[in-house]
């Protein structure tokens, strides 16, 4: 069977390369050594999902990979995770747009990690299993809070989905001169065979070694920038004033987000939603123990620092580049081809030609399929571990549970395709923050306080959960981007862009609330359940593989 979709996928894909002659002719040629790259990824990525699948036979290997990564190998991925779509295309186009205000928003990304590595780590892996909610739902009601969970993991995925969707569709597009839709439809099939028959084992190491060619590729793109100015930053930043229409306010704050609530809401969603990624909080249980947990951690931080610091020069160095006279073929009637989101791709062809243009183009389509892979598999599990083997029907065997990750997988990756194309002009970046606000409001604060105060209960949780995820989606409907910009209204009822501020605020309180006010006799026992998990958190002591610190 997987071979069978395996050649159906290549065919398809081969299909599609012929792409719209008249848009080729109007917009740019067929890159050639770019294409021959990208099918080398392909082919050599459904070698790893087939490898894999000859390895995933229980339901630990598909979600967890057995807990057999290593800590570097795991913070690798993790840093694959995070070095998304969103990361590389997104940001560096909002860097070529803006300027110093795409430098905060990749900084703002960063200072999530301190609170994994500090507060979280070591106790996700002591205390769960397949997924966050196993943490949350340790002493606390399955039904009411692992259903919250889904939900809450749901919403982050779809959002951070559509996301990697719309760079995979503008990236294919530029590629092969192809429709956005169709692009956006190859990615769905491609990350359907990859989850579906690969699992876990399949997404992390399609996620080490698109990290690897994506560190060494922008890498070489940030030297070869710095060159050209003698390696002087302060050299680039002044030939990017020269160039950029908005001049030296580019090297100011205030050009993307100008009022300080939406700055602090920004920063809280970006910082928090970091500990509430449900595709990132997965990869803590594929280790061995919660030492590998934290090995994990400190590997994926110096590897996402490092990837921002060069991902600013690449920013500064499209504008430069691109906004000069030689970069005039790269506009179309006065707009950069392919959207901002496309500025890093090339810039990647002024600096190394075509072959350049290849590498960087097929390794940042492994990172979208890497990216979608793992959110997948995180909605999926959602479904299948959280919903349906823990609420549903507790006595299902493991066969039943995968059979019913896979089927969600399908749906999951159906949604995807039609969201991406509903979204094509937003800016990836943009879209990412907005799951991150939701996963600081619905999914943080639960799993915080789950592992660290006592005084939390069932209803508490429940009901202060589902008021910060409402509150957080309802605000980004009502705000500008989908109520005037996708839903066409005139003016928004919630005037912020980033809801967190107001979303996570609100489900804190709520938990507190419900659960102080909670005098029932089960919020009592679950209360004295705190000690017993407590010590479980700290010294893994009845984990199985998570004893050895």
């Amino acid at each position: 069977m997987f071979k069978i979709l395996a050649l159906i996928t290549i065919f398809a894909l081969s299909a599609f390369a012929a792409g719209d002659a008249e848009f080729e002719a109007v917009k740019r040629e067929l890159n050639i050594p770019a294409i021959i790259m990208f099918f080398v990824f392909i082919v050599g990525t459904l070698g790893i999902t087939y490898w894999a699948a000859r390895k995933t036979k229980s339901a630990s290997d598909f979600y967890t990979a057995g807990g057999g990564i290593t800590g570097f190998q795991n913070g690798l991925a993790i840093a694959g995770d995070y070095m998304s779509a969103a990361a590389f295309l997104g940001v560096s186009g909002l860097i070529y747009l803006k300027g110093y205000d795409g430098v905060i928003y990749a900084v703002s990304f960063l200072v999530g990690w301190p609170i994994i590595l500090f507060f979280m780590a070591e106790k996700l892996r002591n205390l769960g299993k397949f997924t966050f909610a196993d943490i949350a739902a340790y002493r606390l009601g399955q039904k009411e809070i692992r259903t919250l969970a889904a939900f809450g993991s749901l919403s982050v995925v779809i959002l951070y989905l559509i996301a990697q969707m719309v760079g995979a569709g503008k990236l294919i597009q530029v590629l092969f001169g192809m429709e956005y839709e169709f692009a956006v439809l190859m990615v769905g099939a491609l990350m359907i065979v990859y989850v579906t028959f690969g699992g876990m084992l399949a997404t992390t190491w399609v996620q080490i070694i698109k990290a690897c060619l994506l560190l060494t590729g922008v890498s070489f793109m940030a030297v070869m920038v710095l060159y050209h100015f003698d390696f002087s930053f302060e050299s680039l930043a002044v030939k990017a004033t020269e160039n950029h229409t908005a001049g030296e306010s580019i090297l100011a704050p205030g050009g993307f987000i100008s009022d300080p609530i939406s700055a602090i809401s920004l920063g809280m969603a970006l910082m928090l939603g970091t500990a509430g990624l449900p595709h990132v909080l997965m990869r803590f249980f594929t280790v061995g123990n919660a030492k590998e947990a934290r090995k994990s951690v400190v590997y994926a931080t110096g590897f996402v620092g490092y990837f921002w610091i060069i991902i600013t020069i690449v920013g500064f160095g499209a504008i430069a580049f691109l906004n000069s006279a030689e970069g005039a073929e790269y506009f179309v009637d006065g707009k950069l081809f392919g959207g901002n989101n496309m500025a890093s791709i090339h810039l990647s062809h002024m600096l190394g030609g075509n072959a350049f243009l290849g590498f960087i183009s097929a390794v940042a389509f492994a990172t979208i399929l890497a990216v979608v892979s793992g959110l997948t598999l995180a909605g999926a599990s959602a479904i299948s571990h959280d919903i349906y083997a823990n609420v549903i029907n507790p006595d299902c065997t493991e066969e039943q549970e995968i059979r019913i990750s896979k089927i969600t997988v399908i749906i999951v990756g159906i949604v995807g395709v039609t969201l991406g194309i509903a979204f094509e002009s937003q800016n990836i970046a943009y879209m990412v923050g907005l799951a991150f606000g939701i996963a600081a409001s619905a999914n943080f604060p639960i799993l915080f306080l789950s592992i660290y105060w006592r005084g939390l209960t069932t209803r508490g949780a429940f009901i202060g959960g589902f008021i910060g995820l409402i509150t957080a989606v309802t605000l980004v409907i009502v705000g500008p981007i989908v109520w005037v910009q996708i839903l066409g209204n005139a003016e928004a009822i919630f005037p912020y862009k980033h809801p967190a501020l107001f979303s996570v605020t609100i489900a804190f309180v709520g938990i507190w609330f419900f659960s102080t006010t909670d005098n029932s006799q089960r919020g009592k026992d679950e209360k004295e359940k705190f000690r017993a998990q407590n010590v479980r958190a700290n010294t893994g002591i009845g984990s199985a593989g998570a004893v050895d610190h």
